[in-house]
Formats: structure tokens, sequence, C-alpha cells
């Protein structure tokens, strides 16, 4: 009986390592029309199998990310009315979300030029053409 068992799982092992080298294309001379067409309806099975899985691995990152977002947005606007009560609120807003572009041009200090001029403005020296 042991021998009869050890016989038929050398036999089941055999069918298996024949069906891992079709999927990968490999000895596939001897199949039939009909063998080819059962494996590549596996395959495609499999195939449709793989592609549901990645996509929900994408969609869960995606929620992941988008989570992570809305953290870092409401972090950066609490830091944001943190940074406005220390300097005593004067910075006037006009959204409720702060780009990063928006705390560059707070910070930065802007020079004005504020001198007057009186009389004729100065004298450009352009580049004259000679007359045709």
């Amino acid at each position: 009986q042991a021998k009869g068992e050890t016989y038929g799982l050398a036999r089941k092992i055999e069918q298996l390592e024949i069906s891992k080298r079709k999927f990968l294309g490999e000895g596939l001379d001897a199949s039939s029309i009909e063998e080819l067409q059962q494996l590549e309806n596996q395959l495609e099975r499999s195939l449709t199998k793989i592609r549901a899985k990645k996509y929900q691995l994408l969609r869960e990152e995606l929620d992941k990310l988008k989570e992570k977002e809305r953290n870092l947005t409401a972090e950066n606007k609490m830091l944001t009315e943190k940074y406005e009560m220390g300097r005593g609120g004067i910075i006037p807003r006009t959204s409720s979300t702060t780009t990063s572009e928006d705390l560059d041009t707070e910070e930065s200090e802007m020079e004005v030029v504020t001198d007057l001029l009186i009389g004729p403005p100065p004298i450009r020296h352009s580049k004259k053409f000679p007359p045709n």
C-alpha cells in the first residue's frame, strides 16, 4: 500500500511539474489546441485575479496617502494659526488653506521705492537708427 501511495504521489508531482512548465510557456509542442485553450483560459482567470489584487492594494495605498494629506493639511493649518497668534494675528487671511507660496510672501519683507523726483524724467540713451 505504501508503494502504491508513493507511486501515486510521484505521478502527481510529475503532472504538477508538467503543468508548471506549460504555465511558463515551456513544453507546449505536444499540446493539443484544446489543452492550449484551457491553459489560456486558466492564465486569463489568474491574470484577472492578480490585477484585482493589485488594484485593491493600490486603492488602499491611495486611501492611506489621502488620509496622510488630510492630516498634514490640518497640521499645517494649526501651525499657521499658531504662527499668526505669535505675531499678534496681524496677517490677514483670505482663504482657509495656506500654501508654501503664501508663507514665502508673508515672511519676506518687501522694499518699496518712495523717492520723489522733481523735474523732467531722466534722459535715456537709446540706440538711434540713421534715416533711410
